[in-house]
């Protein structure tokens, strides 16, 4: 008989409800190694968790996180909370045996980082870190045919990840802009996705050169707005950052972060060049991969377009889904990630990202921060 993985989660809001749909549709869709149930739903506002413990699919709620990290009933947890908060939970968790799944960034700065890993390791359960952008069908095609070597020598990974919420200074103060939050802003919220996929894709960073900035130091407070008052706030933590880097590999790196693209609502584009040919995936045309064979006769060459939608094992996760071109989106990243956490936990094997690459993420995240304020280049 299958194992059964009781769930606890950790918060409701704009991630909770991503990954309570996950946790749904996985079982549904993929042949996982174990039953899950969908045990405890947690957030601190009783009425608003008991509101999306039924509309979410979840048995219980609770207001007390501790109650789902102690709890013998559950053996995974999974962490959707202000980053604050994951080290706290994600170490008790782990003490108590449980499997550990952790939204991005992992913690809020490199010690707390470094203390989440060792917990995981110490108490060898299984551990993920949501970046889900990995399980786009299209971002997990061009990491097999970048291992392949259908790009041969990579020199350059560019990545620019530009939103616009941020652009209207009215836009009212959140967890997100603030340092003992956030971390460090949009840097750590989006910027941290793109760290992560120029790992997964080409390798990891040996030094960097950058620059953190806050266009607006002031915006209004929420609470004071549904007051009808505008009280004001000041932002703490940067809401722009870009940097260069060096790759150990020798892979030159550009990379970029804002909130303040006019016209952009989540776009991610990221172009990868090497002395055989390029990649090029942009997140708004999610179900393509661009890619230029240098090979191709002369009077031929250019980028075409792979819609990456094949069944029967052609394109990653696409067989579990729809026939060939009706096309994925945002949410099923989440599914693939959750299938693929079950299944490690039942083996007991790791998964990425694991605990190990938030932590080099952040050192990631870490050494842009000290560039902009030093003014010099850093190593990772």
């Amino acid at each position: 008989m299958a194992k059964t993985f009781r769930v606890g989660l950790i918060g409701h809001r704009f991630m909770g409800r991503a990954h309570s749909n996950a946790w749904r549709q996985a079982p549904k869709f993929f042949n996982l190694k174990a039953n899950v149930e969908l045990h405890t739903i947690c957030g601190r506002n009783a009425v608003a968790t008991q509101s999306a413990r039924a509309q979410l699919g979840w048995q219980h709620a609770a207001t007390d996180w501790r109650e789902i990290v102690e709890s013998p009933l559950i053996d995974i947890v999974d962490i959707v909370t202000p980053t604050n908060s994951h080290a706290e939970m994600a170490i008790a968790a782990a003490k108590n045996g449980k499997h550990v799944l952790c939204e991005k960034p992992l913690g809020l700065n490199l010690k707390e980082c470094e203390q989440m890993f060792a917990a995981v390791q110490k108490s060898k359960v299984v551990h993920m870190v949501c970046h889900n952008y990995r399980r786009i069908p299209a971002i997990a095609l061009a990491k097999k045919m970048i291992s392949e070597g259908a790009l041969g020598r990579i020199y350059h990974f560019r990545a620019r990840y530009a939103q616009e919420r941020l652009a209207d200074p009215e836009f009212p103060l959140d967890w997100r802009l603030q340092k003992e939050t956030s971390g460090s802003g949009v840097h750590s919220d989006i910027n941290s996705h793109i760290i992560d996929l120029a790992r997964y894709l080409v390798g990891e960073f040996e030094k960097v050169c950058g620059i953190v900035n806050t266009f607006i130091p002031e915006r209004p407070l929420a609470e004071s707005l549904a007051r009808g008052q505008k009280k004001m706030g000041k932002v703490t933590a940067p809401d722009s950052a870009v940097f260069i880097g060096w790759m150990e590999n020798g892979v030159m790196a550009n990379l970029e972060a804002t909130k303040y693209a006019l016209g952009r609502r989540n776009r991610i584009e990221i172009e990868i060049n090497g002395s055989k040919g390029s990649l090029y995936f942009d997140f708004e045309d999610m179900n393509k991969l661009k890619f230029y064979n240098g090979d191709d006769p002369k009077d031929r060459q250019g980028f075409r377009d792979i819609l990456v939608t094949q069944r029967d094992g052609i394109h990653p996760y696409v067989a579990n889904w729809w026939p060939p071109g009706h096309g994925l989106g945002y949410e099923h990243t989440f599914v693939h990630a959750i299938a693929d956490f079950v299944n490690a936990c039942v083996e007991g094997k790791p998964v990425h990202p694991t605990f190990e690459d938030g932590l080099k993420t952040q050192r990631v995240l870490t050494a842009v921060e000290e560039s902009s304020q030093k003014g010099k280049w850093m190593k990772v």
